[in-house]
């Protein structure tokens, strides 16, 4: 998957250690159930708006995506949803397909918009016994910015500027010279329309009456 953060900062987060689901008693049965998880906290107090989230697979089957999303401007307690479930990394569970592979999560992706979100919570699922461990690397979090309208315009305005500095008239006439024909051939449309005769001359009357030459079959 492809990202396209590349003029944005990531985030300064705190990823947590991934805390792997124990199944039995935790102190003599050391078997994983297959799930992970993996927390990621923003800044204290800085509720972000996420454009993407990266990272680098290993050995992980399927992610979901969980996040921590406070109402803005009011006093209600931050709401945990889920906007991803079971994205699969791994062609495979038993195979190694993507299990190394980097990956983005596009905020298009999410169920619901990744916005003043306070945590990330990852869910990661192997349910292969073939790997002993399973995590994700280099998690990266990026935030959505709004497009500047004035900078936009800005930039189109340049583009159209310099479309016009630099035509591709290969291949065309000279656009001076077929303004000047069509200028001309307007006005002499006009003079034609101004001088035209309103008299109706048909095609074998003469005088009123026709001439035998011009009946005359050959």
């Amino acid at each position: 998957m492809s990202g396209s953060t590349d003029d944005i900062t990531a985030l300064a987060c705190t990823v947590k250690p991934p805390v792997y689901l124990q199944i039995g008693d935790t102190k003599t049965d050391a078997s994983h159930s297959g799930i992970c998880v993996v927390d990621v906290t923003l800044p204290f107090g800085k509720a972000a708006n996420i454009e993407e989230i990266t990272f680098k697979n290993y050995y992980t089957a399927y992610v979901t995506v969980r996040l921590l999303r406070r109402s803005p401007g009011q006093d209600a307690p931050a709401k945990w949803c889920t906007v991803l479930r079971d994205l699969p990394l791994m062609d495979n569970p038993h195979t190694e397909g993507g299990s190394q592979d980097y990956y983005s999560i596009h905020r298009a992706q999410m169920q619901v918009e990744p916005d003043h979100v306070a945590s990330v919570r990852l869910i990661l699922r192997q349910p292969s016994s073939a790997w002993l461990n399973f995590s994700l690397e280099n998690i990266k979090i990026y935030p959505h910015t709004e497009p500047d309208p004035e900078k936009e315009v800005s930039d189109w305005l340049s583009d159209l500027t310099l479309v016009d500095q630099h035509p591709d008239l290969e291949g065309l006439p000279d656009p001076q010279t077929v303004s000047s024909s069509i200028q001309q051939m307007w006005a002499l449309t006009e003079v034609m329309q101004t001088n035209q005769t309103t008299a109706s001359i048909g095609r074998f009357d003469v005088d009123g009456c026709y001439d035998i030459n011009l009946l005359s079959l050959s």
